[in-house]
């Protein structure tokens, strides 16, 4: 089975989720990893399973507005200058029946998340979720990831290619 993580990030720390998915994956299948402005539009049928991860910007999946703010932050450490995971998802193709998860961070007292959001933009798109959406905590805006995130994404990879294997 081949898997694709694709991520969008503003300041790593989702990047650094999709790094730790994809190297655990990567010990039970073929994985792809893809910043979303390099990522395939068109998934084809040798993709079991896709891997989506965004930051949470205003409640739900980034805008350019949010994307241009946040740039405005730390603009030397931007590091998906582009499109983000809301537009990849209005150009992305699927074979039927691809599967695909979606994950998200956040600052944990802040409402709101990205992954739902994501979730149903994938089923618009032809794709079948396959497994709940995560979330993984940052401290503040611009991270680090809380203690432990790290270790979680690495049990939830572990539990996501377990089923997507057995299925």
């Amino acid at each position: 089975m081949r898997a694709a993580v694709i991520y969008e990030s503003m300041f790593g720390n989702t990047r650094a989720v999709a790094e730790t998915l994809a190297e655990e994956l990567a010990r039970h299948m073929e994985v792809e990893l893809h910043e979303v402005g390099e990522a395939p539009a068109s998934i084809d049928a040798s993709i079991g399973l896709v891997v989506l991860g965004a930051p949470t910007h205003g409640f739900t999946l980034s805008r350019p507005t949010s994307r241009q703010e946040a740039a405005g932050m730390t603009p030397d450490r931007l590091v998906s200058p582009g499109i983000g995971i809301r537009e990849w998802l209005e150009a992305a193709e699927a074979a039927p029946g691809t599967r695909a998860v979606v994950f998200d961070t956040r600052i944990s007292h802040v409402p709101g998340w990205a992954a739902r959001a994501a979730a149903r933009r994938l089923r618009r798109s032809g794709f079948t979720i396959f497994a709940r959406p995560a979330s993984f905590k940052v401290e503040k805006t611009l991270g680090p990831l809380a203690p432990g995130e790290l270790d979680r994404a690495r049990s939830w990879a572990t539990e996501l290619a377990s089923a997507a294997l057995s299925n």
